[in-house]
């Protein structure tokens, strides 16, 4: 039976339903209409139906309503069977119910564009300057200027072309990063002789190399769905839990970004669980090149440096997660990220940082461990990382000549991070706390950057050095073999001016940041936050005998909009303490207090 004959017998018994019998009354309205049921209904008689869809009532007998309503419901039922059957056996079904596709998009484009203010004032704190003792770098001649204000601007696209709904390929983009503004007038350009003096310049050049790069192609990857998990293989960011150790720099006040050359795939083998094997190239050493744009050969293995990655995940959906937070349950995500790093020699680099073809026997390896756990409710959150950094350098030595720099150096290096957060007053008003510390050791400066030469012999770090290597060899041996100091990535931020701009990220401290945050309106919120920090070790301190930092207070509002548009402004001052002071008493002089403003103007898309 075709499903339009099992149609028109619907009608048929529903117009059944609204046919009189001599001598009776009207029938009632439909049910749908009546906004209640008559208090007395008189039995209506139906006509015979067909013998296919219902018996043939006894003479005398009456059909009641409800008979009709079942036998209605039977008809839909065979309907929908006739109609599925068709829409298997048949063309007629797809014909009129045409499936509708998903129009693919070829080409997508998120980023943003930035401007930020910027306001720096006493950040020298007022000390003496000393070379490989300053504490924030001074223009030459220029000494005891107090303030630098400046502005810088960044265009970041992340555009992805979908070849496919399972093939991509997706990039990112950055155009005048981090450019200061006027920092490119016309007459710095080469071989322009129209502006000898600045002050006639009316135009900003790309200059390309020479300053700054106009665009700079980042990132390149593809990106395949397959029936078992998704391989991804090129150049991408690198990010972990809070960020504390991988950061891929996206977020909008970012400025560095961990970039790997990477191939990974991901799969879910249960439901939730993630597994992620990844090898990535750390660093391929010498190569050839045959022509100006032939392909380069990768000369020896050697000195290649590779790291072997599995990251283990228990995670949820973004959906999954609003979903279980609007039901009042709680939401416990965690993984482990673990790294196995070779390299058995390294390739000399001249004064220019280029590989001169010479190799030493490096013999490292780096076993790197990086545990996070989550564990939210509609109104409070805690979240933890906990990272280490072990391993062993074979021989220390940089050139190829330095035979007697073979001792070996050991790595153990800890850090970690804790979060806490708690919504009060209709979500409005929360109150935060994080905690975070990062091992070191009683080697002079603080490690940051340990390629900087330090003031002692041999270029290592004297008592007062703010930076340098943190460890101390000579051809007779090493009085310090260990490197010990843990480093945050430089764009995990907890402050304005200590950690951010004067040390250049926490490394051989511990901090306390206390914080609020209160949403006064929809899109704007007020911020506050108190950080105090102090060193592990009084040694690895300027001042060499104390081991507190400072207290720094920052204060700001955020403003954003549903289409896009960010703005704000924030406010950060610096209480220097003991540990920042000269460590010589002739240098000894009173600390001047630091202040910042950052401000900042984009658009997201």
């Amino acid at each position: 039976m075709s499903h339009v004959l099992l149609a028109a017998l619907l009608v048929a018994s529903s117009t059944a339903t609204a046919q009189v019998p001599a001598g009776g009354t009207p029938p009632p309205a439909p049910a749908e209409a009546a906004p209640a049921p008559a208090p007395a209904e008189p039995p209506v008689v139906a006509p015979a139906a067909p013998a296919a869809v219902q018996p043939p009532a006894a003479e005398g007998e009456s059909v009641t309503r409800d008979d009709l309503e079942a036998t209605k419901q039977e008809l839909r039922g065979e309907i929908r069977a006739e109609a599925a059957k068709q829409s298997l056996n048949g063309e007629e079904w797809s014909e009129e119910y045409p499936e509708e596709k998903r129009k693919l998009e070829v080409f997508t484009l998120d980023g943003y564009f930035r401007l930020r203010p910027t306001l720096f004032y006493k950040f020298d704190l007022g000390r003496v300057p000393v070379p490989n003792q300053d504490i924030f770098p001074a223009v030459s001649g220029r000494r005891g200027e107090n303030t630098q204000s400046f502005a810088t601007m960044r265009l970041r696209l992340d555009p992805t072309f979908n070849v496919s709904e399972q093939v991509k390929i997706k990039l990112q983009v950055d155009g005048l990063d981090n450019v200061v503004m006027g920092s490119t007038p016309d007459s710095l350009y080469p071989g322009d002789q129209r502006n000898v003096f600045t002050i006639f310049s009316e135009d900003q050049e790309s200059l390309g190399d020479t300053l700054s790069d106009s665009i700079k192609l980042r990132r390149a990857y593809g990106e395949v769905n397959t029936p078992v998990g998704i391989l991804r293989f090129g150049r991408m960011g690198s990010h972990w839990g809070l960020g504390m150790l991988r950061n891929d720099g996206n977020c909008f006040d970012c400025d560095y970004g961990d970039t790997v050359d990477r191939i990974q795939f991901v799969t879910e083998p249960f439901a939730g669980w993630y597994v992620t094997p990844m090898l990535d190239f750390n660093s391929e050493g010498s190569q050839y090149r045959g022509g100006a744009q032939g392909e380069p050969v990768d000369l020896t293995q050697a000195d290649d440096a590779h790291s072997w990655v599995l990251a283990i995940a228990r995670r949820d959906t973004d959906a999954q997660i609003r979903s279980k937070l609007d039901n009042n349950q709680g939401v416990l995500q965690y993984g482990l990220h673990f790294t196995w790093r070779t390299q058995n020699y390294d390739n000399v680099k001249d004064a220019n940082n280029q590989p001169t073809g010479a190799f030493i026997p490096r013999d490292a390896s780096l076993y790197i461990p990086d545990l996070w756990l989550r564990y939210e409710e509609r109104n409070w959150r805690l979240e933890f990382e906990l990272a280490a950094v072990l391993g062993n350098i074979g021989n220390r030595a940089l050139a190829a000549n330095q035979t007697t720099f073979d001792q070996s150096l050991s790595v153990a290096q800890f850090g970690g991070v804790a979060q806490g957060e708690v919504k009060v007053a209709d979500n409005k008003l929360t109150l935060g706390l994080e905690l975070g510390f990062a091992s070191g050791d009683k080697a002079p400066g603080f490690g940051n950057y340990p390629g900087r030469k330090g003031s002692g012999t041999n270029d290592y770090t004297n008592p007062g050095d703010v930076e340098g290597p943190q460890y101390r060899c000579d051809g007779g041996g090493c009085s310090d073999s260990a490197i010990r100091n843990f480093r945050f990535n430089r764009d995990y931020r907890i402050d304005l001016i200590l950690w951010r701009e004067l040390i250049g990220g926490v490394t051989d401290a511990f901090y306390v940041r206390p914080s609020v945050k209160y949403a006064v309106a929809p899109g704007i919120d007020l911020y506050g936050r108190l950080i105090y920090s102090q060193a592990l070790y009084a040694e690895s301190t300027p001042s060499f005998t104390s081991k507190s930092l400072g207290v720094e207070v920052n204060a700001g509002v955020d403003y954003t909009t549903e289409d896009g548009f960010l703005a704000g402004i924030a406010y950060g001052i610096l209480f220097p303490m003991g540990g920042l002071q000269a460590y010589t008493d002739a240098l000894k002089a009173d600390l001047e207090t630091p202040h910042s403003i950052r401000g900042w103007l984009g658009v997201k898309f």
